[in-house]
């Protein structure tokens, strides 16, 4: 097999990024926008030792899950990756992936609930983040085509609220108008680098943030000024990022026209939202995962509870009105402040975050004593830290409740928790990000 051969293809399967999986004279073949049952010929674009990656040049046979996608760039860019798939056998691909990894460790006991659909399916995202580019002379906003930074110029990005989008593309056209220049990567010039937006779907604030190579610009009164006029914009802020990466944001924020915030609910529970604080994506899922996690926990009046990797407060002040107590940490400062501060908006007087990393406190809390009932952890995607673990464990929690962005590390960690004396028997599956192949998933582990 070699590059540029069109070779007939079998897809059986799904990778857990959703590409379509083959098997050809003994490699695995990866194709973009394939699904299981589906006959292809298709166009092999790179060969490696074991594998190769290839794209559809004709269908022979289609897959009756297929469905009818708008724009082929959400697929192709992996905005939606799964938007070609319907939805319910989304949902079921989703809990096939939890299953596959218990199997792989050896659990194949545990319990896999079925994967918690998602009240919106498309516009659900509360926040938007989009490069912006130079393209044929023109400032573009779009998204990057997989495994490259070539922009694919966008209008409607589909998983984001309608609302973003429309604001979007509002301030894409002062920036035009304007004349600001975009971002150029390759000579680390241009002001604009990505547009981040983001909007409360209880109170409708819109908050704007540009992200800019320099701190100021000739037309920056005059496009903050515009913005500022967007109907639902509450918040103008710049991000300044003056360094040569692929992160989005820097370190810096400026307020540029009103509040350096904007409010959004949980249940009945109020969160302030500053530019650089973590809030789940799924404005109208999060309330059910949470809902899912606490019932699981099955809180007591007099329990001490801990709320690690806490972000702005969000899972332990959704559970202070039913314990004694909940303690947090936190990595990023102005998370935490957030999260104190949100304790305050709403009367909540049991709880407090302290600011570091959850490897780091959880041991000192261990050293000082303390002893907890109940411990919440939803950590980044490489998951928890063999020193978290063993620190949790000494804290002597009856219940451990695991809420993951990545069903593998998760897997992984529940496996610690296992040999330190915890069991568990279920992991369910949360569709936190429908159209994509990413997957939320909760447990609870209990003392042995």
């Amino acid at each position: 097999m070699q590059k540029n051969e069109i070779v007939e293809l079998e897809i059986t399967d799904l990778s857990y990024e959703g590409m379509g999986v083959a098997h050809h004279e003994g490699l695995t073949v990866f194709v973009n926008n394939a699904l299981p049952g589906e006959v292809v010929k298709a166009k092999i674009l790179k060969v490696k030792k074991n594998f190769a990656f290839a794209k559809i040049e004709e269908m022979v046979k289609e897959s009756p899950d297929r469905m009818k996608v708008g724009l082929r760039q959400w697929v192709q860019t992996g905005l939606a990756s799964l938007a070609h798939l319907n939805y319910d056998k989304q949902l079921e691909f989703k809990r096939q992936q939890v299953v596959n990894l218990l199997q792989k460790a050896h659990m194949d006991d545990v319990e896999v609930g079925q994967t918690l659909a998602s009240p919106e399916e498309v516009g659900y995202r509360n926040k938007g983040q989009v490069p912006v580019r130079n393209v044929n002379g023109q400032l573009e906003i779009g998204f990057f085509r997989r495994h490259s930074h070539d922009l694919m110029p966008l209008t409607n990005f589909f998983t984001t609220d309608p609302e973003i989008d429309r604001t979007l593309l509002a301030v894409r056209d002062i920036l035009r108008k304007n004349q600001v220049p975009a971002y150029d990567e390759r000579n680390h010039k241009g002001e604009v680098r990505y547009l981040d937006v983001r909007r409360s779907k209880a109170t409708g604030e819109i908050m704007v943030i540009l992200v800019t190579l320099h701190k100021e610009f000739p037309q920056l009164a005059k496009v903050t000024e515009e913005i500022s006029k967007i109907d639902g914009v509450t918040s103008v802020v710049l991000n300044h990022n003056p360094q040569k990466t692929n992160v989005i944001l820097g370190k810096k924020d400026y307020l540029l026209s009103g509040k350096d915030y904007i409010v959004d609910k949980i249940g009945d529970v109020e969160f302030k939202i500053s530019p650089q604080s973590f809030f789940q994506i799924n404005s109208l899922q999060t309330p059910r995962l949470y809902q899912l996690a606490i019932d699981k926990a099955e809180l007591k009046p007099d329990d001490v509870v801990i709320d690690a990797y806490s972000g702005i407060g969000t899972i332990g002040l959704s559970v202070a009105k039913h314990v004694k107590e909940v303690r947090g940490m936190e990595i990023v400062k102005p998370a935490v402040e957030d999260a104190n501060n949100n304790a305050t908006l709403n009367g909540i007087d049991n709880a407090h975050y302290v600011v570091g990393k959850a490897e780091n406190i959880m041991p000192k809390w261990a050293a000082d004593g303390l002893k907890t009932d109940v411990i919440f952890v939803d950590p980044p995607r490489k998951g928890l830290t063999p020193e978290f673990i063993e620190a949790a464990v000494k804290t002597g929690p009856e219940k451990i409740v695991y809420i993951s962005c990545n069903p593998a590390t998760m897997v992984r960690d529940l496996e610690q928790f296992k040999d330190a004396g915890y069991s568990f028997d279920r992991i369910d599956p949360v569709d936190m990000f429908p159209q994509t192949p990413h997957v939320e998933a909760v447990s609870v582990l209990k003392k042995k």
